[in-house]
């Protein structure tokens, strides 16, 4: 049935795993994707919306390399928000609300058009493995399917196991069943595994809901896209969503069903994500708050299915009833179906290389809520890179990695393996320590020359970045190059409140002052003339600003990231023995000699690791 031994095996269909058979696809490599239901490919398991705080950066890291996601969002997208508009850049942050039956047929038929890359349906159950190294799978069926790599993505599914109020029973999302053997596999191995639990809300006929009583959350009045392709275009029409509150009344409805709650009775003994609550754990841990917020969030463009963010639980499904019909605009409300809360097997990140492939065993990568994370962007992230160098590594070509200062995706990644996590691992802009240099307006910038190089970005896509680059840094030199005298900057400076200039000044200064916009300096007679002239688009305009008014931040960010790149140079011998530095504390030790670390730089920041063992460690190394 498969003769062929494949170069790389795509294990679950999920967000991690259809970038992960992709991006091995696309880079030549002949790929299989096994997955338990290949009607769910790509299957938006909770909220119908991808991007937000961090998360749209990591889309558009994904798009400029070459992935599918932001051409998927953009396809199926009903609405667009850039969210924090109103902080500085290295915070916006862009977010689609989209058609759900929208985005996962677009997923599959990107899928299906992608060269070198097959298809099956069925569960495995299993590994192939001789010595210490990967060479197929096996499934339920005992079909045995060779290959050089194997890239796991199981998302919720390994042992995963629903709870609703006392009610429990296997599956790996509601209607699907679990997927069971590869841990217990793992583990005999030598793997060390634990165990996660993330929750979803109710789904609700949107036909029952009176939004008169809510609050209108319409999109974008220009929205944007994810991307920077011209195969996708930013929308003309948009869903709006809504927002209500939970109320003392609904807490109350709440409270009622506490004794019978799967995580406050024991039977759920994981941990859940801190910043995603479910509503029983926010009215536990925030008493002193009588309200909480909802937004209620169609499902598409034409089903009536309504998502109710901010309502995750896994109360029995009479509370979970009763209590929402005493919200707000929710007094008829007719169930899809409940919410409910899985736990799933995870093995610890920290037993992976940055390539996301295995220390134990050679071949085999690990790619999404398997590593501990949580979050369709974070998955299809760490698929995108598992996919890359498992392709790599048949090639026999170095793993590609991505820096801290290079990526969000090099901040997941770095934190994950070397760190490690205890509870679902989401991303913030506050884990990036280069956030002023990792904005979403320059992944591109960033990333395309990578994805080029790599065989994933196309020509074209490369081509419009250098178009793209070449506007912007011409624009901010003709900023730099031309001056502009009194009587006409006086008039947009004075109308800022911007004190006045007493003889003529380069535009740039006055560009870079803290209140005066793009719109303020086209009513230079020379400036609007150079955009019309040039043909200038939005995007370009847009990166222009930034690059002037963010100046001094940017190079003091990027003096930053080169001193402590300096620390990535310094590498550890591989297998260094750790135990042999008596002066070194005892924490330190075990940690490093657990975790590994390649360089001093990554060694410096894991937990437990004070600045004092790091000098240990380099007067060590420098004998």
């Amino acid at each position: 049935m498969f003769n062929d031994v494949y170069d790389v095996i795509v294990v679950g269909a999920g967000h991690a795993g259809s970038e992960a058979a992709a991006a091995a696809a696309n880079m030549g490599s002949k790929t299989l994707l096994i997955t338990m239901n290949l009607q769910n490919i790509a299957q938006m398991s909770c909220n119908p919306a991808m991007g937000g705080i961090a998360k749209g950066q990591i889309v558009r890291e994904i798009d400029a390399l070459g992935g599918y996601s932001g051409i998927v969002s953009d396809t199926s997208a009903i609405q667009f928000k850039m969210l924090n508009k109103s902080k500085g850049p290295a915070m916006w942050s862009p977010r689609v609300q989209s058609d759900r039956m929208r985005f996962a047929e677009d997923w599959r038929l990107l899928l299906e058009k992608t060269p070198n890359l097959d298809f099956y349906q069925e569960m495995v159950s299993g590994l192939l493995i001789e010595g210490d190294k990967i060479v197929g799978v096996k499934t339920s069926l005992g079909i045995k399917v060779r290959s050089k790599t194997v890239v796991l993505t199981n998302g919720t599914f390994l042992n995963g196991l629903i709870h609703i109020g006392d009610k429990n029973f296997g599956g790996g999302r509601a209607g699907e069943r679990a997927a069971t053997g590869i841990t217990e596999e793992l583990i005999d191995i030598g793997f060390d595994s634990g165990r996660m639990k993330t929750g979803t809300p109710p789904r609700v006929d949107g036909r029952s809901l009176d939004y008169s009583k809510m609050i209108e959350q319409p999109g974008d009045p220009n929205p944007e896209k994810f991307s920077y392709l011209d195969i996708t275009k930013p929308l003309e029409e948009q869903r709006s969503c809504h927002m209500t509150y939970t109320s003392p009344a609904v807490h109350d409805l709440l409270k009622e069903g506490f004794d019978r709650s799967p995580m406050f009775n024991g039977r759920i003994k994981s941990v859940g994500p801190r910043y995603c609550p479910s509503i029983e754990d926010k009215i536990n841990r925030f008493a002193d708050k009588d309200r909480h917020q909802l937004f209620v969030e169609p499902e598409g463009w034409k089903t009536v299915e309504v998502y109710v963010n901010g309502f995750s639980t896994s109360l029995p499904e009479d509370v979970q009833f009763k209590a929402l019909k005493s919200v707000s605009g929710f007094e008829d409300v007719k169930f899809f179906r409940p919410g409910y809360a899985i736990e799933y097997d995870y093995f610890p990140p920290t037993q992976l290389k940055h390539s996301l492939e295995t220390k134990l065993i050679d071949g085999l990568f690990f790619a999404g809520q398997i590593n501990g994370t949580t979050g369709y962007e974070e998955a299809a992230s760490q698929g995108l890179m598992a996919g890359i160098n498992a392709s790599l590594k048949v090639k026999e070509k170095d793993a590609f990695t991505l820096k801290r200062d290079e990526a969000y995706i090099g901040v997941l990644i770095d934190d994950l393996i070397t760190k490690g996590t205890e509870e679902p691992y989401r991303m913030f802009t506050s884990r990036a320590e280069y956030r002023t240099l990792l904005r979403q307006d320059n992944a591109d910038f960033r990333l395309t020359p990578k994805g080029h190089k790599l065989g994933l970005a196309s020509e074209n896509r490369l081509r419009r970045m250098e178009e793209k680059q070449s506007k912007s840094d011409a624009f901010v030199q003709f900023f730099k190059d031309t001056s502009v005298k009194p009587d006409e900057a006086n008039p947009v400076l004075q109308s800022k409140n911007s004190a006045p200039v007493k003889q003529q000044d380069k535009m740039f200064r006055l560009f870079a002052r803290p209140n005066i916009t793009i719109d303020d300096v086209r009513k230079f007679k020379a400036v609007d003339a150079y955009i019309k002239e040039n043909r200038l688009d939005p995007e370009v305009i847009e990166q222009t600003e930034i690059q002037v008014k963010y100046a001094g931040y940017i190079e003091k960010e990027k003096n930053n990231a080169d001193k402590l790149n300096r620390l990535e140079n310094l590498k550890i011998p591989n297998g260094f023995d750790y135990t042999r530095l008596k002066s070194m504390s005892m924490e330190a030790r075990q940690k490093l000699e657990k975790i590994q670390p390649v360089t001093i730089s990554q060694a410096s920041r894991i937990s437990g690791v004070s600045p004092n063992d790091i000098s240990v460690l380099l007067v060590y190394l420098g004998r």
